[in-house]
């Protein structure tokens, strides 16, 4: 039986250039022959774990996923029963609830500060830098975070909310380099302790808050890497609660990673291990939320950055883990390593986007001038 689960593997394989044991760094070395059986009962999520386990190995994962996203090879297995019921729930569910919001902070930004610490730069940005003069992680880091601030205009003076502040940031950032007053909320308690220390002496409030408890108004909104945990039942409720809280005259950006297709679910290996109830929008799900409610002045893409990103973290992570290794097993890094390579490689195959979108309440009037 498990010869013939192995010919429908190397079907699906057929035509990405990846090999059963070969010779490539991005051909997949099986140790355990229950892999192929594994994957076409419970695809991404099976192939994931059967990682996690150890029954196969790959000495360029992100090429390996580069490859098997370029030809759509998930999408050729039919999802067991499990995957189903999943994807049904999701639809049915509001996952994403006023009432789950703070699950996400639990089980992805509690898991400990150390290990954040050691895998970001020294401002701990978790989420994409921008690469277009930078050499370093660092440096890509502050690009994108000045780049914010350019593209919304700020002054000294003015009042920011930052919906999904992180460990503070853009606060930060916004603070000492534009004399900006921040707001920050997020839903994550090891993110709001260690925030607020970072922020200690600067006009910034760090708060664990849901966004659809913000009532106070802002010159500015912005929101880094945090609609991917808003789900596609709540994205017009989002865009609610900026246009309530965003002064007339002011400017909203949403960074965000996207998706080529509209979707009501995630990846389940995803799901389970890394981001709970996440999704990434579309183009058309944003706009659709959108409309009516602000006006679209500036959509910029740069989501080969995320690739580079993403490895610079990834090698900062493995130059690390002889210090975090106490505290975290062999399967937590593997299970990280497969997330960190893997999401570079949805990145670098064009599967996944990272956009900034600069929106404002009525136009701008005389035009937005794009900033890049």
């Amino acid at each position: 039986m498990s010869s013939n689960f192995r010919q429908s593997v190397d079907r699906l394989l057929d035509g990405t250039t990846v090999a059963i044991d070969g010779l490539s760094p991005w051909d997949i070395k099986v140790h355990d022959e229950r892999l192929y059986g594994r994957v076409l009962s419970e695809g991404s999520l099976g192939f994931g774990e059967a990682y996690m386990d150890g029954w196969w190995d790959c000495d360029q994962i992100d090429e390996l996923i580069t490859r098997i996203q370029r030809y759509d090879v998930v999408a050729k297995l039919k999802p067991g029963a499990k995957l189903v019921m999943d994807a049904l729930w999701a639809r049915i569910l509001n996952l994403q609830s006023k009432g789950r919001a703070f699950k996400i902070g639990q089980a992805h930004y509690d898991l400990g500060n150390d290990l954040y610490q050691a895998m970001l730069d020294k401002r701990m940005v978790y989420t994409c830098g921008y690469w277009k003069d930078a050499q370093t992680l660092d440096e890509a880091q502050d690009a994108k975070l000045d780049l914010v601030c350019r593209k919304i205009g700020l002054k000294s003076g003015q009042k920011v909310l930052d919906i999904g502040c992180g460990w503070g940031s853009f606060a930060k950032f916004a603070a000492e380099k534009y004399g900006a007053e921040v707001v920050g909320i997020t839903v994550s308690k090891e993110q709001v302790k260690l925030a607020q220390d970072l922020c200690r002496g600067l006009p910034v409030v760090i708060k664990l808050q849901d966004y659809r408890d913000v009532t106070e108004q802002f010159d500015h909104i912005v929101s880094l890497g945090m609609i991917e945990h808003v789900g596609y039942k709540n994205y017009r409720t989002y865009y609610e609660v900026v246009r309530r809280c965003l002064k007339d005259g002011g400017l909203f950006l949403l960074h965000t990673i996207g998706g080529n297709k509209s979707a009501r679910d995630t990846d389940p290996w995803i799901s389970k291990y890394i981001f709970p109830n996440s999704m990434l929008p579309s183009a058309k799900q944003l706009a659709q939320a959108a409309e009516g409610l602000l006006v679209m002045e500036d959509w910029h893409n740069f989501s080969a950055d995320y690739d580079k990103t993403l490895m610079a973290w990834y090698q900062n992570f493995e130059s690390h883990w002889d210090q975090l290794k106490t505290k975290y097993d062999e399967r937590f890094h593997r299970m990280w390593r497969f997330y960190l390579l893997a999401c570079a490689g949805t990145f670098r195959s064009r599967m996944n986007q990272l956009w900034q979108i600069v929106y404002s309440k009525n136009g701008v009037p005389g035009g937005y001038q794009s900033i890049r």
